[in-house]
């Protein structure tokens, strides 16, 4: 693991659960220099300021804020740690959700709690199985980097995870997004219905970077002075090509069938649709009423000829 990028402590009520937050993910990003191209010299960023022209170093860079045009008032580090936020120095629990509550899309990077000596592991245990027993998560509020954030904090095997989460404000309205009415035939859907439970599974745990893949083989072929192996794959069909929706469905079924390792053609059935048992009562009660009508006029003919 990491080392710790932050410690501090896990407010739940008035029970306080010493802990150091570990970085959840790494970056395993192929990372490339900016050069000049006619001699492949480095391309350098520095840092200049633009009154004297003099080339700074980070320490004579300082913050400031833009009051007006002409007047930046400087902010230094000492005054915004002394900020009196009551989740400056811990990880205030402010509530507890089902988990279903969160929206996924609020939810940002992901760090590890590690209990922070002997003294927290019961009280990081006793939070960790209430979570787990309640199938809840919880919301937190902490400070970090001169903000407050909200957080989540979630059960990962055996240990408390937290997550970075946006605020309401944070995020976009999508209703502007929805494309326009289209009609889609019951055929349409059902076959994306069972394409979908075709490419079920239960993890995505064996899934690769083949990008980060052909990149490296790509440099490492550069430096054996040869041609990089040919990638495998299929070419990317090409944006806004009109599909057969019909077609494309039944040959993604197809392609995710040989997948599996699975045989036999996809072929597209129709699915029960529940709006065809409404209609049975109604059929039933219909026949009742004719077969009612029926002998009502038999019973009315035989009077007639008694009569006559």
């Amino acid at each position: 693991m990491p080392r710790p990028i932050w410690s501090g402590a896990i407010s739940f009520g008035l029970v306080t659960i010493p802990i150091k937050v570990i970085s959840a993910t790494e970056n395993r990003n192929i990372n490339f220099h900016q050069v000049h191209l006619e001699d492949m010299a480095r391309v350098r960023t520095r840092k200049v300021c633009e009154i004297d022209g003099q080339t700074l170093d980070w320490d004579d860079i300082g913050r400031g804020y833009e009051v007006s045009k002409d007047t930046i008032a400087e902010v230094t580090d000492a005054e915004l740690d002394s900020m009196p936020l009551p989740t400056a120095k811990a990880i205030e629990i402010v509530a507890f959700v089902p988990v279903d509550s969160i929206d996924p899309i609020r939810v940002g990077v992901g760090y590890y709690l590690q209990a922070d000596g002997q003294v927290a592991a019961k009280p990081y245990t006793l939070l960790r199985q209430a979570l787990e027993r309640s199938s809840k998560v919880a919301v937190t509020k902490f400070a970090w980097h001169n903000r407050e954030r909200l957080g989540l904090l979630r059960v990962v095997d055996r240990a408390i995870a937290l997550h970075a989460m946006h605020w309401d404000d944070e995020i976009r309205n999508p209703e502007t997004l929805a494309p326009k009415a289209v009609e889609l035939t019951d055929e349409e859907v059902d076959a994306a219905i069972q394409l979908l439970e075709t490419m079920a599974r239960d993890d995505i745990d064996d899934y690769t970077d083949h990008y980060r893949e052909a990149v490296e083989e790509m440099l490492t072929a550069k430096t054996e002075h040869r041609k990089p192996k040919p990638v495998e794959g299929e070419a990317p069909q090409e944006a806004g090509k009109v599909v057969d929706l019909m077609a494309a469905l039944t040959a993604s079924m197809e392609s995710a069938k040989a997948a599996r390792g699975e045989t036999g053609d996809a072929t597209v059935h129709d699915l029960p649709k529940k709006r065809a048992a409404k209609k049975a009562p109604a059929k039933k009660t219909a026949t009742k009423k004719a077969a009612a009508k029926k002998a009502t006029a038999k019973k009315t003919t035989g009077r007639k000829s008694r009569s006559a």
